[in-house]
């Protein structure tokens, strides 16, 4: 893997995907720039780990995100990777689901997915690099209970593909990994629960949810150099959730 050296940015790098990832990465050699924004302790804690240049960053505000990566890009110099891992889980049917809770499940998901390529590939133009954002088996397929999430991750990959055709003449790359159910503190309300856990094992054929290993290979296959000629993709990286009965 050639990412010794290469900066990578990482929106919501205190997450438990976000930190497996930027764990790896460091140890990988590679150059980070990792922002969150809650838990600011969390992250001056991590960043310190990683060696790390970090912000506090509402990935939610397309300003926020710019000012950062405009940041990023002056102090580190060229930004060659970017990965979203800002997200959230929200399970209720249409009826019974709020105004706000709409708007803050498209703002978490697709927004800071969007904000992140606005900004990263203004900077990317010359020299290429790859982003990566992080999708839903949720988008791919009919579930009950989660038309607002299942919105915002269906989105992410119209713009995995949008922004792929947009920006191929300028080697940047723009992938899309689509997880199941993956064993992190933002899923803690399911995996808590003995009855929702058994329900969720039964659903992926594999039977077993994700760990937050296997979505970090899946990120760090799309960052790799080595994986130049890969684009558009979105990975499901699910037990098999989306694809088969």
């Amino acid at each position: 893997m050639r990412i010794k050296e290469k900066t990578i940015l990482v929106l919501g790098a205190t997450g438990g995907i976000g930190s497996g990832l930027c764990d790896e990465l460091y140890h990988q050699g590679a150059r980070l720039a990792v922002a969150a924004f809650h838990d600011e302790e969390r992250l001056e804690k991590k960043a310190k780990e990683w060696q790390a240049y970090h912000q506090k960053v509402d990935s939610r505000d397309i300003d926020q995100v710019q000012i950062f990566v405009e940041s990023v890009q002056k102090s580190m110099g060229p930004i060659y990777g970017a990965v979203n891992c800002t997200g959230s889980i929200l399970l209720k049917p249409a009826h019974m689901t709020r105004a706000e809770e709409w708007n803050d499940t498209i703002a978490l998901n697709l927004t800071s997915s969007f904000a992140l390529v606005r900004a990263c590939t203004r900077f990317m133009r010359s020299e290429g690099g790859s982003i990566v954002l992080l999708s839903s088996a949720a988008a791919r397929l009919g579930l009950a209970n989660h038309e607002a999430i299942a919105a915002a991750k269906a989105g992410v990959i119209g713009l995995t593909k949008s922004a792929a055709a947009t920006y191929a003449s300028q080697k940047i790359r723009v992938n899309c990994i689509a997880p199941g159910l993956v064993d992190t503190r933002m899923s803690e309300r399911i995996t808590s629960s003995e009855n929702a856990l058994k329900s969720s094992l039964a659903m992926h054929p594999l039977q077993r949810i994700g760990k937050t290993d296997d979505i970090k290979r899946a990120l760090m296959f799309f960052l790799d150099p080595e994986n130049d000629w890969i684009t558009g993709q979105t990975l499901g990286v699910d037990g098999g959730l989306a694809e088969i009965k």
